[in-house]
């Protein structure tokens, strides 16, 4: 990769100027770290803004993917209205999250971030309506085995992944933000009631800045796939930029964390975008936010673990301690989603799935 790792790569986001003495290969090879991290969209967004010098086959690549971001937000503004038409019937707020939050309602996070599935959040009351309005309009169940149904519909805090049968995108229909079994157990009724509307579609709401904040950190310290995770905390690091343009925000992530019940991880995530990223974090504001056991510092080990985890892909492949640390964070993040026991046997379910499916494979080879 030519010397260029996931922490020149940070450093050339936060500061392009650096970028601007590159040779033709090393501009290829940050071109590369950036898409390996799914960050080469933010990468482009700011050389471009910063009006950095490049080769022009640099330049090319990350004009294509621009384009590739303007036809993606486009594509999602052709899904929301969909919605719109679909749910609007029902007179329940339908509220956006992440990626789709971001791109319709125009936040700077949007800008040059690439992403694929659209997440929506709806009060749990209306989850069978939801899904049937969503039928009819030709969305249809990804999973089709008995035992992911019960695991999405008993457990977890969304329906099974749905894709529309025409056009194949994949919508994720939440009716809270963690998993019911979750050892955290946020009410999300706080975020949809509090969630603002957009002009011209009266169904769909984008959250309140602080909420989309606490969930971005919520989402990367609970997912057990990092691949991400450098990508997540950009986002949060975005959201925290725009935030501190209001002088009411950092109140308003302190009380809302405190509502939802988050302050652990939101102490946590915050901590970590400003080991990794250098965010900006009021000394305050951490304090606030202490875990009720006191801890003034946040895990020494858990900080290492996620360091090592939310590097590049390409960058993560080659390392033992990423790979390890990876591995650590998978484990953690379903030890937190549920009790050991239920643990226990959704893992051996899983194994015995995988160990059938590698069976005729294996009889073929042999």
């Amino acid at each position: 990769m030519n010397g260029i790792r996931g922490a020149q790569l940070v450093s050339a986001l936060k500061s392009p100027n650096q970028a601007a003495q590159f040779t033709s290969s090393q501009w290829s090879a940050l071109i590369a770290c950036a898409r390996a991290a799914n960050l080469a969209g933010l990468l482009a967004e700011r050389v471009r803004s910063a009006a950095i010098p490049m080769p022009a086959d640099a330049a090319r690549h990350l004009d294509a993917i621009l384009q590739l971001g303007r036809r993606q937000t486009q594509s999602v503004l052709w899904e929301v209205h969909g919605l719109q038409r679909a749910l609007a019937p029902l007179n329940i707020p339908v509220v956006l999250l992440k990626g789709a939050a971001y791109a319709v309602s125009g936040h700077p996070v949007s800008r040059g971030r690439l992403f694929g599935d659209i997440d929506i959040l709806v009060p749990r009351e209306v989850l069978g309506d939801v899904e049937i309005r969503l039928m009819v309009a030709g969305w249809m169940s990804a999973k089709s085995t008995p035992y992911d149904q019960r695991y999405y519909r008993t457990w977890m805090h969304e329906l099974p992944p749905m894709v529309n049968v025409r056009r194949g995108t994949v919508l994720d229909v939440h009716h809270t933000i963690l998993p019911l079994t979750s050892r955290h157990r946020p009410d999300a009724r706080h975020i949809i009631e509090a969630a603002q509307a957009l002009p011209g579609l009266p169904a769909i709401r984008v959250p309140r800045p602080e909420h989309l904040l606490i969930h971005s950190i919520v989402h990367l310290l609970h997912e057990g796939e990092l691949h991400n995770g450098l990508r997540d905390l950009f986002d949060i690091d975005g959201l925290l930029r725009a935030g501190a343009l209001e002088t009411d925000f950092w109140p308003r992530v302190i009380d809302a964390a405190h509502t939802l019940d988050l302050t652990a991880p939101v102490f946590f995530g915050l901590h970590l975008v400003h080991q990794v990223i250098g965010s900006e974090i009021p000394a305050p504001a951490l304090a606030a936010l202490q875990p009720a056991s006191g801890a003034q510092r946040p895990s020494r080990s858990l900080t290492w673990l996620y360091r090592q985890a939310v590097r590049p892909e390409s960058e993560a492949a080659e390392s033992l301690l990423a790979t390890a640390a990876r591995l650590a964070i998978y484990v953690r993040a379903h030890w937190l989603r549920m009790p050991p026991h239920l643990l226990a046997c959704h893992l051996a379910h899983k194994s015995m799935m995988r160990l059938k499916k590698n069976e005729p494979a294996a009889e073929g080879r042999a």
